[in-house]
């Protein structure tokens, strides 16, 4: 049993790319209900049942570096650095994605996003290395920002084969490496998505020695000593990253997005691209139109 991945969407000029290295996801078994109260209306936690006869949800954070981070428009920006993405598994009024409750990264470019589009970006003092090559390969972070500092040290474990909470052989995989839409909490209350698109992972399996992740404790979902409960890690990975994100719009309310006069073809319908604030003086982007 393999798994193909998802189909390329078309690359636009205002699309961005980056290479990943040193990849890892590391993920937490934490309460569905704890969870829960960090989604909006309309969300809902995936729930997994256990070896040890209990459910729960999943919740990841997402470590690399950085490499030639790049809009199409633009050339790489040779920029490498260390980021963070905390997310949790999770169903949009029924569609299956990631909720983001934010992400560090160790370079001042963390402001655009933040800026623009509202994303929860905060700068992060991050370090992260990969032994890809020992025997057995390591796999080390910290980070450093204002909840204290988060780190975690593993070492590949070739033996592991089954994935707690997961029936199917490989139903993880798709589920903890191939997620491409994602929703985060903008400012002002409301909610933003965005997607993203690479080639299917072909993980190593980590153990933890040592994990904390000051993220996940703030928020009531982990303790210091919380251990993870699946380390997923691979040397470098390429990214899509379709931008510019969008809002996100509940179906029950949702009309049909166009940009325009044509359809959005880049976010699932309702989600309009969000142009980040209007210079003055500048036109404003034509709204979503209502179809019949």
């Amino acid at each position: 049993m393999t798994f193909a991945g998802t189909p390329r969407p078309p690359r636009r000029w205002h699309h961005a790319a980056t290479e990943l290295d040193d990849f890892a996801i590391v993920t937490y078994r934490v309460c569905a209900q704890r969870l829960k109260e960090h989604l909006p209306e309309g969300f809902m936690p995936r729930e997994f049942a256990f070896d040890d006869g209990d459910t729960g949800a999943l919740v990841s954070a997402v470590v690399f570096r950085d490499r030639d981070f790049h809009f199409r428009f633009c050339p790489p920006a040779r920029i490498s650095c260390g980021q963070i993405n905390y997310r949790a598994y999770v169903t949009a009024h029924g569609q299956p994605g990631v909720w983001f409750f934010g992400t560090a990264l160790d370079h001042g470019l963390v402001n655009v996003p933040r800026t623009l589009w509202g994303m929860p970006w905060r700068r992060s003092r991050i370090g992260i290395t990969g032994e890809w090559k020992a025997a057995p390969a390591r796999w080390r972070m910290t980070a450093d920002d204002s909840d204290g500092t988060s780190l975690c040290e593993a070492v590949e474990d070739p033996t592991l084969e089954r994935m707690d909470g997961f029936t199917e052989p490989l139903a993880w995989l798709e589920l903890l490496t191939h997620p491409t839409i994602g929703w985060y909490p903008r400012r002002g209350g409301t909610v933003g998505t965005y997607s993203i698109w690479h080639p299917p992972m072909r993980p190593r399996r980590f153990t933890a020695r040592s994990a904390r992740f000051t993220m996940f404790e703030r928020l009531g979902l982990t303790t210091a000593d919380s251990m993870p409960h699946s380390i997923l890690a691979q040397p470098t990975l390429h990214f899509d990253i379709h931008t510019p994100p969008g809002r996100y719009t509940p179906p029950a309310v949702r009309p049909r997005a166009s940009w325009g006069g044509a359809p959005v073809p880049d976010h699932a319908a309702g989600e309009a691209p969000d142009p980040g604030p209007r210079a003055a003086g500048s036109r404003r982007s034509p709204p979503a139109r209502s179809s019949p």
